[in-house]
């Protein structure tokens, strides 16, 4: 066992609300520790609808406050990571038979207005028979609105604040779960245990941040052995995968007979990202996925709309993520608030937050106001910081990132449109890491097939704590779905014995 670090913070769980306050805390001078029991992101934080939004949905439930505050973090969020978040519009057939036009246009006025739009366009009245975004959607259906909203990649957005907590002082132990916490006076004795070789540490730390998002009760009781008033409730949201089957950038939102409503989502060039459902869970957030009747569920509500009727058969993939809300009360997964609570335990001394629900449009917000709640306990930290501050590869001028994209064509004439496209979007100024001093693709190493070149891997594993081939091809990028079956097995192969070599 190592010698005890002393730390002034120690963060566990490493999704989007830890990495969020682990970068927040070590830019404000604290001494930072985060540890997460599987790579980063890899429950709820990369299982998202992708997308940075105020939560139309919310305001029939009259969830103004966390409305306004969501939209006005949109706008941040796009200045902060153009790379990674952009605008995007999204179409609403309106079918009479749900909720009645002037309630949507009311809505819609609401949302263009309550959190001081600047940069996204508003509203507009679709004619679905006479505009071009009309021509997907069945003939019965022919007033339709657009709004906007924004993507996002949400699992680069989680590493990506890691990576700055990182270069801020933090130290980020990835597959290292907490398995135990103490309190030792006004201290906490915490150990943490490597996973892949079993070795332990042990850190002392002031105050422990509990942000394991499903399992934050676990590490309540099981891990600090204490306890809170407070609970979640886990409910899960699936997504498939499918062709894309319309033309345009532009996204849907459907309405479904059951009142919810279902984001279709161009997604990675060629593809659709169709979900979500909201199902009351009650198993191990490890085992979640989606079944038959979601994937059918989701099938439905496109077919409902759109001309073109898809089948099981072109659903390419599925995946599933445990949402854990904080539990208002509500009998219905839908109307649970999307709103997050803080819980801090001082109970001996030692201070223990706990942090409930959240979501990933409001995560700086969350970790700002968690800092402000902590504050009493470092006094000689800095102040508020993170809303001016880029995210790494999110310092492009004015934020403009199709100047950007420019200047990458000029930078490097050689390299495929598709390819700058990619590395531009995940990396933004920091494709220079990769690149290097390559002058052709054959610079850029191994190819492994579609834009996936072992310059990429080699900066992944250096910069980003990728140590499984899972950990590349799914979540620091989406290589899985531009790979063949036959591809993804010769990487994973091959990466297997570069870490067995090194």
């Amino acid at each position: 066992m190592s010698d005890i670090q002393k730390v002034d913070l120690f963060v566990i769980g490493g999704g989007i609300n830890g990495a969020g306050i682990a970068r927040d805390a070590a830019g404000r001078g604290l001494s930072v520790v985060l540890c997460e029991k599987d790579d980063l992101g890899q429950g709820t934080s990369s299982r998202s609808g992708k997308l940075v939004h105020g939560g139309l949905r919310y305001l029939e439930y009259f969830e103004f406050r966390l409305v306004r505050e969501a939209l006005i973090e949109r706008e941040v969020l796009m200045k902060n990571a153009p790379h990674i978040i952009w605008p995007m519009r999204f179409v609403l057939p309106h079918s009479p038979q749900d909720r009645p036009a002037w309630l949507v246009r009311l809505g819609l006025f609401l949302y263009d207005h309550l959190g001081g739009r600047r940069k996204l366009p508003g509203t507009r009245t679709l004619d679905l028979h006479r505009d071009p975004e009309g021509a997907a959607i069945k003939d019965q259906y022919r007033r339709g609105f657009e709004y906007s909203d924004c993507w996002v990649d949400d699992a680069r957005l989680v590493v990506l604040n890691a990576v700055d907590a990182a270069e801020r002082g933090a130290t980020v132990l990835t597959r290292q779960p907490c398995t135990s916490a103490r309190r030792e006076g006004n201290r906490w004795r915490v150990t943490t245990q490597n996973t892949v070789t079993g070795k332990t540490r042990e850190f002392e730390a002031r105050l422990l941040v509990n942000a394991a998002g499903p399992w934050v009760t676990d590490v309540v009781t099981r891990v600090a052995g204490s306890n809170s008033p407070r609970k979640v409730r886990l409910v899960k949201g699936s997504h498939i995968i499918v062709p894309k089957f319309w033309k345009g950038e532009n996204a849907y939102l459907v309405q479904n007979h059951d009142k919810r409503v279902i984001f279709v989502n161009p997604y990675e060039r060629d593809k659709a990202l169709i979900g979500t459902t909201d199902i009351a869970y009650d198993g191990r957030a490890e085992d979640v996925q989606a079944d038959e009747t979601e994937v059918q569920y989701l099938i439905d509500a496109v077919n409902r709309y759109f001309k073109e009727q898809l089948t099981r058969d072109d659903v390419l993939t599925t995946f599933s993520g445990v949402r854990p809300l904080f539990d208002d009360g509500r009998g219905n997964p839908s109307a649970v608030t999307r709103d997050y609570v803080f819980d801090i335990d001082e109970t001996g001394g030692a201070p223990l937050l706990n942090i409930f629900g959240g979501k990933i449009t409001t995560f700086r917000e969350l970790a700002e106001r968690g800092l402000h709640r902590i504050g009493k306990y470092f006094p000689q930290m800095g102040g508020d910081w993170t809303e001016a501050a880029p995210l790494p590869g999110g310092d492009i001028e004015a934020a403009d990132y199709e100047s950007f994209r420019d200047r990458m064509k000029r930078d490097y004439p050689w390299m495929p449109r598709g390819l700058r496209q990619h590395y531009g979007r995940l990396y933004g100024t920091r494709v220079a890491g990769i690149v290097g001093e390559a002058r052709a693709l054959d610079g850029l190493g191994r190819h492994f097939g579609g834009h996936l070149y072992e310059a990429e891997v080699a900066y992944l594993v250096a910069h980003e704590w990728a140590q499984t081939a899972e950990d590349i091809l799914w979540r620091r990028t989406k290589h899985r779905l531009h790979l063949s079956a036959d591809e993804q097995a010769a990487f994973a192969k091959w990466f297997e014995a570069q870490r067995e070599a090194a």
